[in-house]
């Protein structure tokens, strides 16, 4: 898993990339959770979400939003981090012009961040969205949402109310 410095909008983003293993491999992007929250790309749960798309020949990138680890800029309260996950993208299509689909997975936050790029990008095929904080930010631009994918939500989580992800 090699460690990659790629342009983002507010200067480098910091990520880990595993190629794809043949051509036309389907693309992944992981997005973490909250960076004032301490949010990064080394959080468990994104590593779990890399490995598991590595596993199954997928290019995969996960990487630290502006002002975390080794990326360059200062937290955007959703709008810059939105465009560093736009950028990432763009990255790792450039790597992978060539694939055949593209996921992304979010945690939290970058659940947010990641239904947000899936409306703007129709290139994105599928999603896994890991407690989505419904109770804390709008999801109604997801009306209708033109992907499939998975949401998965903790029944003990503190943050994130499971009725919120519920209705969502």
């Amino acid at each position: 898993m090699p460690e990659v410095i790629f342009p983002g909008p507010e200067g480098r983003l910091e990520g880990r990339f595993n190629p794809g293993p043949r051509p036309r491999a389907p693309v992944a992007l992981i997005l973490h959770s909250h960076p004032q929250a301490g949010g990064t790309m080394n959080n468990k749960i994104v590593q779990l979400l890399y490995q598991t798309f590595v596993r199954r020949g997928f290019a995969t990138l996960r990487f630290n939003f502006r002002g975390v680890g080794k990326s360059q800029g200062l937290f955007d309260n959703g709008i810059g981090e939105l465009s560093d996950a736009a950028s990432a993208l763009d990255w790792v299509q450039s790597i992978h012009p060539e694939a055949e689909t593209t996921w992304v997975a979010g945690v939290s936050f970058g659940a947010w961040i990641g239904m947000q790029l899936l409306m703007r990008r129709p290139e994105i095929k599928g999603f896994i969205s890991i407690a989505p904080p419904a109770n804390m930010y709008d999801f109604s631009f997801l009306a209708p949402c033109p992907s499939s994918g998975i949401i998965i939500q903790g029944e003990g989580d503190e943050v994130v109310t499971p009725s919120a992800v519920q209705k969502l």
